[in-house]
């Protein structure tokens, strides 16, 4: 039985030293990210409140360096030489990652993953499988909807709520199996769930005998997230009820890593 959940997005955190026009620039890039990796200059000078020429002169910086295109529509969008960059950070965090997940495996048996978000899916940076011989296999690498995965609407359920609903509107809600959640609405009373009991679950809504349960890594941004994942069969409300302190506990720590590598945001 192959399973793929959850993949996570980390984000560059902010200084209140260093350079202003590079930390301007790693910002103009996240908010492409954000939106959806194209955007025109209005729009991100609206979502920066850096004025347009300022905009203007940094995007045209980076449409030279390669990492940004302009479109015919004459909106920018996010280059292919981001690619790399992009993949050499998420196999890092998923290689920092893989200690904090074992732990998780040796307190509840069953295979835990983290994703990073990326635009509106969620990306698999590491995964360690259970102890059964029946278990969950994730493809690190693999991408997946946020409305089917657990670790995607724990990341949504964390955000602020217009960055949510802007993602919400660009996604396309893809039925998976039976049980996934299909409308804005039904989603949007998923994540009011997902914030009063501090967790999300994923109930057959990628792949019918599949269960997860997972949590996001503390940061500003909630941009990455861990789960645990298993068969329906074991995955029962007890062992849920035991994982989902485990994984608190390894967000709060692999978090606290994090934070002292500068790559999350601090918290507030």
């Amino acid at each position: 039985m192959t399973v793929q959940r959850d993949s996570v997005v980390v984000p560059v955190g902010r200084s209140t030293g260093g350079v202003q026009s590079i930390a301007r620039v790693f910002d103009l890039l996240e908010t492409m990210a954000d939106l959806g990796g194209i955007a025109t200059l209005s729009q991100l000078a609206h979502r920066s409140g850096l004025p347009v020429p300022t905009i203007h002169r940094l995007v045209r910086t980076l449409v030279d360096l390669g990492y940004m295109r302009q479109e015919p529509s004459r909106a920018y969008a996010l280059a292919p030489r981001l690619v790399r960059l992009g993949e050499g950070a998420s196999r890092l965090i998923g290689t920092w990652a893989t200690p904090y997940l074992r732990r998780l495996v040796d307190a509840v048996g069953e295979s835990a993953n983290l994703a990073l978000l990326d635009g509106e899916e969620v990306v698999y940076a590491a995964q360690v499988p259970g102890r059964h011989s029946m278990r969950m296999f994730t493809e690190v690498g693999r991408r997946a909807g946020m409305h089917c995965t657990a670790v995607g609407k724990a990341m949504l359920a964390t955000m602020p709520p217009d960055r949510a609903d802007e993602i919400l509107r660009r996604s396309v809600f893809s039925a998976q199996t039976a049980h996934t959640l299909t409308t804005i609405d039904a989603m949007q009373e998923e994540l009011c769930r997902i914030r009063a009991h501090g967790y999300a679950m994923d109930e057959e809504e990628q792949e019918i005998g599949v269960r997860c349960v997972a949590v996001v890594i503390p940061g500003e941004r909630a941009r990455a997230a861990i789960s645990v994942s298993g068969p329906s069969t074991r995955m029962t409300e007890s062992l849920v009820g035991a994982a989902v302190p485990a994984l608190l506990e390894t967000a709060r720590a692999f978090g606290d890593e994090l934070d002292l590598a500068g790559l999350v945001a601090p918290r507030r």
